[in-house]
């Protein structure tokens, strides 16, 4: 088990209020990373209460595990949150989940750990793997991506201005030495793209791009959204956290399409109030305070949007 990896979670009190939560409920934390959430829902809980916690990255549950070992409220689960529903099933919990947490995006011991490969700010290998033990890592992935399909990345995923200038980069630089460290990818795109953004390192969108192809990070964030939608309790919450556009926009359209009534074709004699919509939207989207901010930078951009199962 790693140790110095510090995490501070984002939106606490906010995202446990949006739970609603019920001393004898039955929650899941989607994305458990150090249990900071998962801690301060376990303090809500009675003895009948139960949590289920999932994490994709082995490290994760291997701390978890060795966190909680003594707490029988909560099992740590080796997992995508994308199999929400079949975890759920197998246990005979579907629609009886009172609340899930989803906290999107990396985790601060992920990107401070050199070794993982997320930060370009530091030398490490080339991985960006949320679960090392699957697919291929980014420097495989770039080592024979082609020019085409690494611009449209880094431009869809990255919302990157000079993308064909930063694939044609890497790809002339792949041609005459292996791109295998962090540090060395970070320096091809500086190069690339000299007078960037101030405030904002010329790698970040990129790292970003790279990091959500490695994980298929915004399909198995539709997946996982449908699906815990689909096991809530009726007056069960989804709570989400997001930290980027690109997210931000999957998780508002979605909440948005399952509690509006149905579109129908015009001349039927239905009105739309006379549609049961199953759930609804709770509140506003909720921002950190500045004293948050203050205390952890990376709350800066996190978005928390809540919706609950009505019928």
């Amino acid at each position: 088990m790693e140790s110095g990896f510090d995490h501070a979670p984002v939106l606490l009190k906010e995202s446990i209020a949006a739970l609603n939560i019920k001393a004898d409920g039955i929650y899941i934390d989607a994305t458990f990373g150090r249990g900071g959430h998962s801690s301060a829902i376990l303090d809500c809980l009675n003895d009948d209460g139960r949590l289920l916690a999932f994490d994709q990255d082995p490290q994760a549950v291997e701390y978890g595990r060795q966190q909680f070992n003594h707490d029988t409220r909560i099992v740590i689960l080796h997992c995508n949150f994308r199999q929400v529903a079949k975890m759920v099933a197998e246990r005979g919990l579907d629609k009886k989940i009172n609340g899930i947490l989803m906290d999107l995006g990396v985790s601060s011991p992920q990107l401070d750990d050199a070794a993982r490969g997320f930060s370009f700010s530091r030398s490490g290998p080339l991985d960006m793997r949320m679960n090392p033990e699957e697919g291929e890592s980014a420097m495989q992935w770039l080592s024979t991506v082609s020019l085409n399909e690494l611009t449209v990345a880094l431009k869809k995923y990255g919302e990157e201005k000079s993308a064909r200038r930063i694939a044609q980069a890497i790809i002339d630089n792949r041609d005459e030495m292996d791109i295998t460290d962090t540090k060395q990818l970070a320096d091809i795109i500086v190069k690339a793209v000299p007078g960037y953004e101030r405030h904002k390192h010329p790698a970040t969108r990129s790292f970003q791009a790279i990091r959500i192809v490695i994980n298929d990070e915004l399909q198995a964030l539709e997946e996982g959204l449908q699906a815990a939608a689909s096991v809530l309790a009726k007056e069960g919450r989804l709570a989400v956290i997001s930290f980027h556009s690109l997210e931000d926009r999957i998780v508002k359209r979605f909440m948005r399409d399952i509690s509006s009534p149905p579109q129908l074709p015009a001349g039927l004699p239905v009105m739309n109030a006379d549609l049961e919509v199953p759930y609804r939207l709770v509140g506003k989207p909720q921002v950190a305070s500045d004293e948050e901010i203050k205390r952890n930078p990376r709350a800066r951009s996190a978005r928390l949007r809540i919706l609950e199962r009505v019928l």
